[in-house]
């Protein structure tokens, strides 16, 4: 993986994206994906470009719809795209509903369906995540919250669970196996929830720990437990043994600590350690199974997740200076990179190369 670079050394291309937005940019084989906002026209746009150069190969737009309101930090195109290699599933908001849709990688849409309502004041950043044979999109809004899972093939809604609290909340979920089944996890809705992701049942639940959250958790194999941070009002860090039944809100919180949370970048297990940066630009390092402190740095302002690569973590701050680090007892800065221009969406790293999508263009950073 590349380490060091800058706005014209280790740049193999730079294209300009039309419009705005926070999306990520997501890779599959020779061709990337994002989605971006065309202000002037109200257009929402599912993008494709060439793997290799960088040429934007199609746009197409998915729906056109008065912008909502929104938070300041937020952008009118914040949902990153998913792919299957088959399909690319985007979604947007549509007035006062959630628009999911399917597109083949020429850019033919295949279905597009509206699955629920979703009113929120900070607008909408919810992504798509694939589980075999479904799509699953997050509707925790302030009204009627569901998660809902649909058909890759047809867009029909396979199950639909509906969220107690109608609480506004964009988080990603997170599905792994641990404890032996299949779970996913959410933190939203003023809970962190597990769900069998085949059916859209409860596993477990924990109460909060506070109202609203945009992070997406993290797992650890080596540690067994999932870690969550969040959010708003309140700010915490919960790492959670998983292989509980109903509420274990008293029973399964393996630590705790209000020390260095995160309400918008996620955090990331490298190895032993659990890395996070807050908002405002703080970094922590903890040990994962533990829970203990062992360093903290600032960085930035930051709303990128944290991304990995050769065991190391890249932060990525707003400004679009990236700093790379070994994580450690101590803090160690292998590099510090900077573009030039600002950065919302995280990273994604592909096949020796990470692509970073800046206010006006994405780049594609690797040797040269």
């Amino acid at each position: 993986m590349p380490i060091y670079w800058s706005a014209t050394s280790n740049v193999v291309w730079k294209t300009e994206v039309p419009g705005n937005g926070h999306a990520s940019p997501i890779v599959w084989d020779d061709r990337v994906f994002t989605v971006t906002a065309l202000l002037d026209s109200q257009d929402r746009v599912l993008l494709c470009l060439d793997r290799k150069a960088g040429r934007i190969l199609w746009q197409k737009t998915v729906i056109r719809s008065p912008l909502e309101k929104k938070h300041s930090l937020n952008s009118y195109a914040s949902s990153t795209p998913a792919t299957d290699g088959e399909q690319v599933y985007v979604a947007f908001l549509d007035r006062q509903e959630m628009v999911v849709a399917a597109y083949d990688l020429e850019g033919n849409q295949k279905w597009l369906v509206r699955p629920g309502l979703f009113s929120s004041m900070h607008g909408f950043c919810s992504s798509p995540i694939l589980f075999k044979d479904k799509v699953i999109v997050n509707g925790d809004h302030d009204g009627d919250s569901y998660i809902a899972a649909l058909s890759c093939k047809t867009g029909r809604t396979l199950w639909k669970t509906p969220r107690e609290h109608h609480t506004r909340s964009y988080c990603v979920p997170l599905i792994r196996e641990p404890d032996g089944r299949t779970q996913m996890i959410l933190t939203g809705d003023k809970s962190v929830a597990s769900y069998d992701p085949n059916s859209g049942k409860l596993h477990w639940i924990i109460d909060g720990p506070t109202e609203q959250f945009v992070a997406s958790p993290v797992y650890s194999a080596k540690t067994g437990l999932i870690y969550i941070t969040g959010g708003f009002p309140d700010h915490h860090i919960l790492a959670i043994k998983p292989d509980g039944h109903e509420n274990v809100t008293k029973t399964h919180i393996a630590w705790r600590t209000t020390k260095g949370a995160a309400y918008v970048p996620s955090p990331i297990i490298e190895g032993e350690y659990f890395l996070i940066v807050s908002d405002s630009g703080v970094a922590h390092c903890f040990e994962a199974a533990t829970g203990n402190l062992l360093w903290q740095e600032r960085m930035g302002e930051h709303h990128a997740s944290l991304v990995s690569a050769d065991a190391l973590v890249y932060f990525l701050n707003d400004e679009g200076v990236t700093r790379i680090v070994k994580p450690g007892p101590q803090f160690q800065l292998v590099a510090q990179n900077e573009l030039g221009e600002k950065c919302f969406a995280s990273p994604a790293i592909s096949a020796g190369q990470i692509l970073i999508r800046g206010d006006n263009h994405l780049f594609c950073i690797g040797t040269e």
